[in-house]
């Protein structure tokens, strides 16, 4: 998976403006806080004969720029992880995976938030192995966001780009029909349009996807508040919906807050 952060970042007062604070160590070790990484591989000194417990990601990458960011987009942060295997009644990890990129990103300054962009490898996952009870497992944790004020709702625009893969164009009518058709109003598709670039182009090599980005479909709505968390969730079920439908590839997700 991976995530960029775009946006505004205005550095702590307090901190050191020469220290070069890596996004990869405050991501690695708030993810190790959570219980969130992956870490069995990784050395322990005199705790190597400790039995570590899987977590839900493996760290791969992390930075503040990017050489393959494109000017003017805004790119504040981008972290990139190696999922790990997803079980039967749980969603991909995308939630807690956003949180923890925003907290390490928040950690070094303030963030004005204007997009977050995930990479989603949906061809992991397995549709027949779910649940009745867990179809689509982030559903079961709507009333979360169902209890948030009415004030927080913002308006977004949802990006979904299935690289060189043209199924999502083909299967954008379906995919539509499921997402309204799930009892939930986290978030509220208003109407679409068929999006065959990226709004922004991804801080990643063609290479680690099935890059470039050359058919997508483009959703405008509103979700419950402006946050990784409702984004996360958002995320966990266009994965879920894409699988179900047989998408196989890899999809790149993009939601922009849109200003009033």
């Amino acid at each position: 998976m991976l995530a960029a952060l775009y946006g505004e970042l205005v550095p702590h007062p307090w901190r050191d403006p020469e220290s070069d604070t890596a996004a990869h160590s405050l991501f690695y070790h708030r993810s190790m806080a959570m219980g969130w990484l992956d870490d069995r591989s990784a050395g322990g000194g005199f705790n190597e004969h400790v039995i570590r417990a899987p977590g839900l990601w493996a760290m791969n990458d992390a930075g503040w720029n990017h050489p393959l960011g494109a000017a003017g987009t805004d790119l504040v942060s981008w972290f990139q992880v190696e999922a790990s295997e997803v079980p039967g009644d749980r969603p991909l990890p995308v939630q807690p995976f956003l949180r923890c990129a925003q907290e390490a990103t928040a950690w070094v300054g303030t963030l004005n938030l204007s997009a977050v962009q995930v990479l989603l490898p949906v061809q992991g996952l397995t549709p027949s192995s779910r649940p009745p009870y867990a179809l689509v497992p982030a559903m079961r944790v709507k009333e979360w966001f169902a209890e948030g004020a009415p004030a927080a709702r913002t308006p977004v625009r949802v990006h979904i780009n299935s690289g060189q893969d043209p199924s999502i164009p083909a299967l954008a009518p379906q995919l539509i029909d499921h997402l309204t058709g799930l009892e939930q109003d986290v978030f509220v598709v208003r109407s679409h349009d068929l999006a065959p670039d990226a709004v922004l182009p991804p801080p990643i090599a063609d290479s680690a996807w099935n890059s470039p980005p050359l058919h997508g479909v483009e959703l405008s709505g509103e979700i419950a508040e402006w946050s990784c968390d409702v984004v996360g969730w958002l995320a966990e079920v266009i994965a879920d919906i894409a699988a179900r439908l047989g998408v196989r590839a890899p999809l790149l997700v993009t939601v922009i807050r849109v200003s009033a």
